[in-house]
């Protein structure tokens, strides 16, 4: 680490003698279009704010459905007790490491919970802000294995070099304390076995509410963008969490989305995957949602963990066309990647006009990650940042610690900031060492072409793929935990609802080497109609005589309520 942290101190050190300067932040072409841009999604935010001033707010249910089940026990929701000493663990650990902190000086507003429930906070501007509001979590206390990819040192290496460079000291730049997610936040995106305390621990619950701290900030426009730099990673949890894969138990985008939707009534959201492994979690959570577009592009699945993100797998049948996967040959370099960016990404984003631009960014495409075959650099992540001009970035993967980690951290936070990244460089790194393949530049062209076509022709496959189903569409999925050693067998079933999106079933068995488990979960989209509402109450009410299953779950985002109930315990906990 000597040679990159010096290789990387006199970069960081021009970076300063510029800002001094007065020069330091970005003032070409492509900076000026990322402000444009954002500032063009706060004004269509703001002319959605006072279009929808005074409309019921979807999530507000007087009568909820299910409010009279028969019960033989509620439970709590969380044993308060052991998430305070949990918290109070952690955070003194988080404490004992020396970090020059600095916080906006804003805290959230107390507002009666009561109230909050009925109406969404509306989300203020953000045309004034200047700063981008980060997080550093690393989680001491988590780890698959002392010697697993995914450890603490991810985040130290980059949180070391950082501070030592006094990068938090630059007024653009605001430094947030972590919190943990409740067990609701949980519960909106996940039916998790046998319960949430099993799957979230507390780093992962800090990980989660470090995300919603940002968001919170984002909102109240005290920043104009955000970075958490947290890990556990999240990309490969999907909606049914039996155990860990691809190093997940939670996914933290989608909590994110989520918490947006209900607190601030954010509806048209756009992800964008930069990791090398394809998001398979947060695709499968959102396949069915026309109001979350989802592009992923990482290393072709045919060679790489979790196999899958090929271009047909494109959306559920009301939703085709919102997921966008974008295979890259292994070894495809920076102007492979930003050919993508700029030829398919980007417009199909103009296109959308999304409220908010969310960006997993993972960093294992780098050419020194261990885990996967890319060829990407420091600056390639920069550049891809500044020209994706994101709200949000949440990190995912990355796992060369020292080679890669601390250089393409700098660059994004620099990039998000509006700062001069060009002096950030890795120590073995020369312009020009990785040249796209012209056999891959075929490639890559023809994916365009590909999925722009299918983006254009999205609301007539749509009503093609509609018109081949009756009330109910169904899919059966195999889906192995490599980490945990789970095969899990799924069907799936969308209700084909005119009316909305439809709610969906999941009836899920997991074969472990230990026991099997079944499991039966009933989701409700937060802009549901009370039809649907209606039944999946009545579908849940009906599992609960099912004696196959071991856990039913009724997961209601338009009443924002959750229900799971033990069959052997005869007891529903209720979030």
């Amino acid at each position: 680490m000597e040679q990159g942290g010096k290789g990387m101190k006199l970069g960081l050190e021009k970076i300063k003698d510029a800002f001094k300067g007065g020069a330091g932040k970005c003032t070409g072409a492509d900076n000026e279009k990322r402000e444009e841009e954002r500032e063009k999604r706060n004004q269509r935010n703001e002319k959605n704010e006072k279009e929808s001033d005074g409309i019921e707010n979807p999530g507000d249910n007087p009568e909820n459905p299910v409010q009279n089940l028969a019960v033989t026990d509620i439970e709590n929701n969380q044993d308060e007790s052991d998430t305070e000493n949990n918290q109070e663990t952690e955070f003194e650990r988080m404490k004992g490491v020396k970090m020059k902190t600095k916080t906006s000086g804003q805290e959230p507003k107390n507002v009666p919970e009561n109230e909050s429930e009925k109406k969404p906070v509306i989300p203020k501007t953000r045309s004034g802000a200047r700063r981008t509001g980060l997080i550093f979590f690393p989680a001491f206390d988590w780890a698959i294995s002392p010697t697993h990819p995914e450890r603490e040192e991810r985040l130290l290496y980059t949180r070391d070099q950082i501070f030592e460079e006094g990068l938090m000291d630059l007024p653009q730049i605001a430094e947030y304390k972590p919190r943990l997610a409740d067990y609701k936040d949980i519960a909106r995106v996940h039916f998790c076995v046998p319960d949430i305390k099993a799957q979230a621990t507390t780093p992962h619950l800090i990980a989660a509410g470090s995300c919603l701290v940002l968001a919170d900030a984002l909102m109240r426009g005290e920043v104009k963008n955000a970075f958490a730099l947290v890990r556990p990673p999240g990309h490969h949890a999907m909606t049914v969490a039996h155990g860990n894969r691809g190093f997940c138990n939670i996914n933290n985008e989608a909590i994110l989305v989520e918490y947006l939707r209900k607190k601030y009534g954010i509806r048209r959201i756009a992800i964008v995957d930069t990791d090398v492994h394809h998001g398979d979690g947060t695709q499968e959570i959102f396949y069915n949602d026309p109001d979350v577009l989802f592009i992923s592009f990482h290393q072709d699945g045919r060679t790489l963990y979790p196999g899958s993100g090929f271009m047909n797998e494109l959306g559920g049948p009301k939703a085709l066309g919102r997921t966008i996967n974008i295979p890259l040959p292994p070894g495809t370099p920076d102007e492979g990647i930003l050919y993508v960016l700029d030829s398919l990404v980007m417009p199909i984003l103009e296109d959308f006009k999304p409220e908010l631009i969310l960006n997993s960014a993972g960093q294992d495409n780098h050419y020194t990650d261990p885990l996967a075959n890319m060829r990407f650099s420091a600056q390639g992540y920069a550049k891809l940042n500044e020209k994706l001009a994101p709200d949000m970035a949440v990190l995912e993967g990355g796992y060369a610690i020292q080679s890669a980690l601390p250089y393409v951290n700098t660059g994004i936070i620099l990039a998000m900031a509006g700062l001069d990244y060009s002096c950030v460089s890795e120590p073995d790194f020369k312009p020009g060492m990785f040249v796209q393949a012209a056999r891959d530049r075929q490639i890559l062209e023809g994916v365009v072409a590909t999925q722009l076509e299918n983006w254009k022709n999205r609301d007539r496959l749509v009503e093609v793929e509609v018109a081949k189903h009756g009330d109910f569409y169904r899919r059966k999925k195999q889906i192995f935990y490599d980490t945990d050693m789970i095969q899990e067998f799924q069907e799936e079933t969308v209700r084909m609802c005119p009316h909305c999106q439809g709610y969906i079933t999941i009836d899920s068995h997991a074969h472990r080497s230990v026991n099997d488990i079944r499991i039966f979960g009933i989701s409700v989209p937060i802009y549901a109609c009370n039809s649907c509402q209606a039944e999946a109450a009545e579908e849940y009410r009906k599992r609960l005589n099912s004696p196959e299953y071991e856990y039913v779950y009724l997961q209601d985002k338009k009443a924002d309520e959750y229900r799971t109930y033990n069959m052997r315990t005869k007891k529903e906990t209720v979030y």
